[in-house]
């Protein structure tokens, strides 16, 4: 088994998936790929990775509801969650509200369109804590 940190990228734009996967392989990270938030559950119900980068809007479950699933989960709350979003978000006392009043105990959050240099530093800020 390798030592290397798994990060799970869910999101439903593949050409992202593929830009993000091929930036974390490239820092010497191990990389599963959903396209949507059930197949998201799934992997992380398989591999639990240590980190988990959610879209926030996909089709079948969005990415609110299954970051609420993972931090209500016993098994997985440790997961720390960085919300993918197009719009612009407040993060405060690690709860992360959006502007229609939605809120989900993400642990941090990234842009869209995204900085691969900031979403490098995000994800090992968030795998240090």
């Amino acid at each position: 088994m390798s030592d290397k940190r798994l990060i799970l990228v869910v999101d439903d734009d593949p050409d992202l998936v593929e830009a993000v996967s091929m930036k974390l392989q490239g820092s010497d990270f191990r990389v599963a790929k959903a396209y949507d938030g059930i197949e998201a559950w799934e992997k992380i119900r398989q591999e639990k990775p240590d980190l988990v980068l959610l879209d926030v809007m996909m089709p079948r479950k969005d990415g609110y509801e299954l970051c609420r699933e993972i931090k209500e989960d016993p098994q997985f709350k440790d997961i720390a969650v960085v919300l993918l979003t197009a719009v612009a978000e407040n993060v405060k006392s690690s709860r992360y509200t959006h502007q229609d009043g939605k809120s989900t105990p993400a642990d941090d959050y990234i842009a869209k369109p995204i900085d691969l240099d900031r979403l490098m530093e995000v994800v090992r800020d968030n795998l240090i804590r």
